[in-house]
């Protein structure tokens, strides 16, 4: 949904030797490390990935596989969405997707939603998809839901907009972020270098 093919590019273009954009499920099976990317409603995604079967090859893909989600791709991952007057996710990972609301405030200011731009990202883990990332860089977002994992350990990266929120869970094989790297320069670049060669 939405952003496959800016992530591809960014992929080929920090190493990658072969990326495939596919919803076929042989091709997500042999593939061998797997990006779940995602943009726009909650509902549209879980449909087309229930549709082709590919929300089974995401769980096989998380017995062993590298697995990167990217923004609806990382809200996906847990159990429930309010978006679209709520949604079941994958429930893989305990959690809610929340809505940020429509009055946010911040330094006296009505904070716009979505949340739309560069912003700081601290990071809760050490984590390899990390590396050479300064704690504190800034990524770009597009988002009007945001995680709440239910078990603290599942969060690698915190940002702020008007509450603080979890933008980055890790767990084993699984690494997903809410921004978007393939839109986020050097940082968002280094994060996919370091998905390549992760060895989890």
């Amino acid at each position: 949904m939405g952003n496959l093919h800016s992530v591809a590019k960014a992929l080929e273009h920090v190493g990658a030797s072969r990326v495939e954009v596919t919803d076929d499920p042989a091709r997500v099976r042999a593939a061998d490390r797997v990006v779940l990317p995602g943009q726009g409603a909650m509902r549209d995604c879980m449909a087309e990935m229930r549709r082709h079967g590919v929300d089974a090859e995401v769980r096989e893909a998380l017995k062993g596989k590298p697995l990167l989600g990217i923004c609806v791709g990382m809200q996906a991952l847990l159990e429930h969405s309010e978006e679209n007057n709520g949604v079941d996710g994958l429930g893989i990972y305990p959690g809610q997707v929340k809505f940020f609301g429509l009055d946010q405030v911040e330094n006296g200011g009505k904070l716009k939603v979505p949340h739309m731009g560069w912003n700081e990202v601290w990071q809760s883990q050490k984590h390899p998809l990390w590396d050479g990332i300064a704690d504190g860089a800034r990524f770009y977002f597009v988002h009007s839901y945001y995680c709440a994992p239910t078990e603290p350990s599942l969060s690698a990266g915190r940002s702020r907009y008007g509450i603080e929120f979890c933008c980055a869970i890790a767990r084993d094989n699984m690494f997903a972020v809410q921004f978007h790297p393939e839109k986020s320069s050097t940082a968002g670049l280094t994060l996919l270098k370091n998905f390549l060669n992760w060895k989890p």
